[in-house]
C-alpha cells in the first residue's frame, strides 16, 4: 500500500515537472534567455523582461563603449551602443550572459507596390558560345578556345569600352578588319584576365566573330519592401537579381525601378511556382535608381510619390531578435497596382543567417491562397509587418510547396544597403 502511495506521487510529482517544463518552453521570456546568442543587434526593449519574470530576474548592463551616433541621411539617429548583458536569478544565480549591440529605434515606410525593374550590367555577361562557320565550312569556336566561358563579362576589346551587346559586335567586326586580332579584357569569377582572340569572318552575317552569345541587361517585376520617408532611400526584391542562363549576380552599371501594373496571375502548384505577369507603367507616379544589387536584395534613391494606404507614416523596425514564430502580415498587388493586405505565419525563424533565408513563412490567408496558391514569382520584396514592425520581406518560394516560402530579416537588408555601414567606421 505504502509502495503504491509513493508511485502515485512520484507519477504526480513527474506530470507537474513535465507541465511545468512544457510551459516554461512556450513563454517567450525564457525562450530569449535560452537563445540568446552571443553577440547580435536588439533594441532597447528586447533586453528587458516582462511580468512576474521581471521580478525573479534581474538583468544587469554593462556599457563597453560610448553612444556614437551616425548621421547617414536617414530619418532616424542610428546610435548604437554596446552593452555585455546577463540575466541573474534573484540577482544571485548566473542564467545567461552575452555581448549585444543595441540599437536606437528606427523607423521605415513598407512597401508592398509592384515594381518593374531594369538594370544594366557592368560590361556584358557571356550568356552562351556559338560557332562560327569559316569560309571552309568549318565550325570554329574563338572565344571559347581562347578560354573565355559562360558567366565571363567581358569588360573592353582593344581598350575600348563595352556596355552595350551592339559594341560588343562592332568591336569585334571592327578588330577584325583593321588588325586581325581583338584583345579582349574581361572579369573571370573575381579575375581581370586578357586574352588575344582572332575573329572568324561568318559568310552568313558577313561580319567579323568570335563565338559568343552576350546580354547587357536584365528586366522583370518584383515587389518594393521599404522606403525611409526623409532620405528616399528604398529596399525592394529582398534577393539578388541573376542573369537566367548563368545564374550568377548581374553587377550593375546602371539600372532603374518605376511602378508595374499586374494584369494576371498564374496560380502556383507543386513542382511549379506561380507568378505575377505585368507590364511597366510609362507614366510611372514614382522612379528609383539601383545602387546596389546584393544578396539581399536592391537598393537605391527613390523620387516621386509613393503611397501604402495601410501605413499614413513609418513603423518601427523589428530587429532580428524581436522576430517571432507567430501571424504576421504580408503587402503586395495582385491586380492592378493596389496594395492589399494578407495573413501569414512565421513558422520558423533562423538567426545568424546573413542571407536571404532567415525564416520560413507560410501562406494562411484564404484569398491569396485561393488566387495564388501561396507564394508566387513577383511576390518578391512584399514587407512582413508583424506585432506593428517591419520584420522583413518575402523572398523565395518552396518549389514543392507552394504555400511556403523564406523570408529575409530586415535588419539584413539594412546592413546590405549601407544605411548601418557608417557606424562600423
Amino acid at each position: 500500500m505504502e509502495d503504491d502511495k509513493r508511485v502515485k506521487k512520484r507519477s504526480v510529482l513527474l506530470l507537474v515537472s513535465l507541465l511545468f517544463c512544457t510551459f516554461l518552453s512556450f513563454n517567450p521570456n525564457v525562450r530569449q534567455l535560452v537563445n540568446f546568442p552571443e553577440h547580435y543587434l536588439i533594441s532597447k526593449e528586447g533586453i528587458q523582461l516582462n511580468g512576474v519574470w521581471s521580478k525573479l530576474i534581474k538583468v544587469e548592463k554593462v556599457s563597453l563603449n560610448q553612444i556614437v551616433t551616425v548621421s547617414s541621411g536617414m530619418s532616424n539617429s542610428l546610435g548604437t551602443e554596446k552593452l555585455e548583458v546577463a540575466y541573474k536569478l534573484f540577482g544571485i544565480i548566473p542564467l545567461r550572459s552575452g555581448e549585444v549591440e543595441v540599437m536606437n529605434p528606427m523607423k521605415l515606410i513598407p512597401g508592398g507596390q509592384s515594381i518593374g525593374v531594369t538594370l544594366q550590367t557592368k560590361g556584358v555577361m557571356v550568356v552562351g558560345q556559338a560557332p562560327v562557320i569559316d569560309k571552309t565550312g568549318k565550325k570554329v569556336f574563338p572565344a571559347k578556345e581562347a578560354g573565355i566561358e559562360v558567366g565571363d563579362i567581358l569588360l573592353k576589346i582593344n581598350n575600348q569600352e563595352v556596355r552595350t551587346d551592339q559594341e560588343v559586335s562592332n568591336a569585334v567586326h571592327q578588330a577584325g578588319e583593321q588588325k586581325g586580332n581583338a584583345n579582349v579584357l574581361y572579369k573571370h569569377q573575381d579575375q581581370i584576365l586578357e586574352k588575344t582572340i582572332k575573329p572568324i569572318f561568318c559568310e552568313e552575317t558577313a561580319r567579323y566573330r568570335m563565338g559568343l552569345f552576350v546580354r547587357d541587361e536584365a528586366a522583370g517585376v518584383g515587389t518594393l519592401s521599404f522606403l525611409d520617408p526623409v532620405s528616399k532611400q528604398y529596399g525592394a526584391l529582398g534577393h539578388v537579381i541573376t542573369d537566367a542562363d548563368t545564374n550568377q549576380r548581374i553587377e550593375v552599371f546602371n539600372g532603374k525601378v518605376m511602378a508595374s501594373t499586374i494584369y494576371a496571375i498564374e496560380k502556383g502548384k507543386r513542382g511549379h511556382p506561380g507568378e505575377k505577369i505585368g507590364s511597366f507603367v510609362e507614366n510611372s507616379v514614382f522612379r528609383g535608381t539601383i545602387e546596389k544589387n546584393t544578396i539581399t536584395g536592391i537598393f537605391g534613391t527613390m523620387s516621386g510619390q509613393v503611397v501604402n494606404p495601410y501605413f499614413q507614416e513609418a513603423i518601427p523596425v523589428g530587429w532580428e531578435s524581436e522576430v517571432k514564430v507567430g501571424p504576421a502580415k504580408i503587402y503586395t498587388v495582385l491586380k492592378g497596382e493596389k496594395i492589399e493586405e494578407f495573413e501569414v505565419n512565421i513558422d520558423r525563424v533562423m538567426h545568424n543567417r546573413t542571407d536571404s533565408k532567415n525564416m520560413i513563412v507560410r501562406v494562411t490567408d484564404p484569398r491569396l491562397l485561393e488566387v495564388t496558391g501561396g507564394i508566387i514569382q513577383g511576390m518578391s520584396g512584399s514587407p512582413i509587418v508583424q506585432d506593428g514592425k517591419i520584420i522583413g520581406a518575402v523572398t523565395h518560394v518552396f518549389v514543392n510547396d507552394s504555400q511556403r516560402g523564406y523570408g529575409v530579416f530586415i535588419q539584413n537588408m539594412i546592413n546590405q544597403s549601407q544605411l548601418l555601414d557608417n557606424k562600423a567606421a
